[in-house]
């Protein structure tokens, strides 16, 4: 069972995706293969190094688009975390990103429920 994660933990987690979200908006949906991407959740390790960055796309049909362009900018993007937040972190966590699905589940569940 993993332990609930820490005060630092939570405020690094909440900083990067604040600072994640805004490079990402900067660099509009065109840059994205025309999908909106939102950062809706950061979880960072206990030691600060890995981030585990949630990311919701619509429309769900260009998600694979966008993972894949997110991917391979995954350094660029690191970069410029980097120099945002390079004045209150010693190391700039390693980004992994994970395709957040709850959007698309609560979809289904509407579409269910419709019927």
């Amino acid at each position: 069972m993993e332990k609930p994660a820490s005060t630092r933990q939570l405020k690094v987690g909440r900083e990067i995706q604040k600072d994640l979200a805004e490079i990402i908006r900067a660099k509009g949906m065109a840059a994205f293969g025309g999908a909106m991407v939102t950062v809706s959740e950061v979880r960072i390790s206990p030691d600060l190094s890995v981030a585990k960055v949630y990311v919701s796309v619509f429309p769900s049909d260009k998600q694979d688009t966008a993972m894949g362009i997110i991917a391979e900018n995954n350094k660029a993007l690191r970069g410029e975390l980097g120099r945002k937040v390079g004045k209150q972190l010693r190391i700039v966590p390693e980004l992994v990103f994970y395709l957040d699905t709850t959007l698309d589940y609560a979809e289904h569940i509407d579409e269910l429920l419709k019927k």
